[in-house]
C-alpha cells in the first residue's frame, strides 16, 4: 500500500543528489542489509535501539532503489538481490523480536513474532509465483513497508505485542488477497 502510493515519491526531490551518490544501488542494499542485521543482533539486548537501527537500515532499503531508477542503473540482479536481503532481513528481525519475547516471559508475543514472519514470506512467496505464472501481483494492505512502519513504531514505542497482533492478522488477510487477485485474474483466462 504504502509503496503503491509513495513508491516514487522521493525520486524527485531526491534525484539530484544521488545521481552524485558515490555508492552503486546494490552497494546501498547491502548497507542497508548490514544495518538490518546488526538491528537484529541489538534488538534481543536493547529493543529501543535496535528499533533506532531498523529505521536506519530501512532508509538505505529505500535509498537503494532511489539511486537506481534516478542513475537509470537498475537491474534484474539489483531487483533479485534487494528482494532476496528483504527475505533474510525479514527473518532476522522477527527472529530477534521472538527471542527478545521469549527470554523476556512473553510466549505468546514470541509466537506472534513468529505467525507474523510466516505470513510476511507468504506474502513474497505469492507474489514471487503470481510472477512466475506470468501474472502481477502488487496488491495487499501489509506489504513490507508496512511491516517496517510497523516495526520500528513497536519497538521504539515499546508497544511490540499489540502491534505484532495486528501485524499477524493483517499479513495473513494479505496472503489471502493475493490469492483471490491471482484467482480472479485466471478465472477470466
Amino acid at each position: 500500500m504504502i509503496s503503491a502510493k509513495l513508491g516514487h515519491f522521493l525520486d524527485k526531490p531526491l534525484g539530484p543528489l544521488t545521481k552524485r551518490f558515490p555508492l552503486s544501488p546494490n552497494f546501498l542494499t547491502i548497507i542497508g542489509f548490514l544495518i538490518t542485521l546488526f538491528a537484529a543482533i541489538v534488538i534481543p539486548h536493547n529493543i529501543r535501539l535496535g528499533g533506532v537501527l531498523i529505521l536506519i537500515g530501512g532508509m538505505f532499503d529505500m535509498l537503494d532503489g532511489i539511486v537506481a531508477r534516478t542513475r537509470g542503473a537498475t537491474s534484474r540482479f539489483g531487483a533479485f538481490l534487494d528482494s532476496v536481503l528483504d527475505r533474510y532481513s525479514d527473518a532476522f528481525l522477527f527472529l530477534a523480536i521472538a527471542w527478545y519475547l521469549a527470554a523476556n516471559g512473553h510466549h505468546t508475543g514470541a509466537l506472534l513474532s513468529l505467525g507474523t514472519l510466516v505470513g510476511a514470506f507468504l506474502i513474497s512467496y505469492a507474489r514471487a509465483r503470481a510472477e512466475g505464472l506470468g501474472e502481477s501481483c502488487h496488491v495487499g494492505i501489509m506489504e513490507r513497508p508496512e511491516r517496517i512502519v510497523l516495526l520500528i513504531f513497536a519497538t521504539l514505542t515499546g508497544w511490540i505485542v499489540p502491534v505484532l497482533w495486528i501485524m499477524l492478522i493483517l499479513t495473513h488477510i494479505t496472503v489471502f488477497q493475493r490469492i483471490n487477485h491471482v484467482r480472479k485474474i485466471m478465472s477470466k483466462k
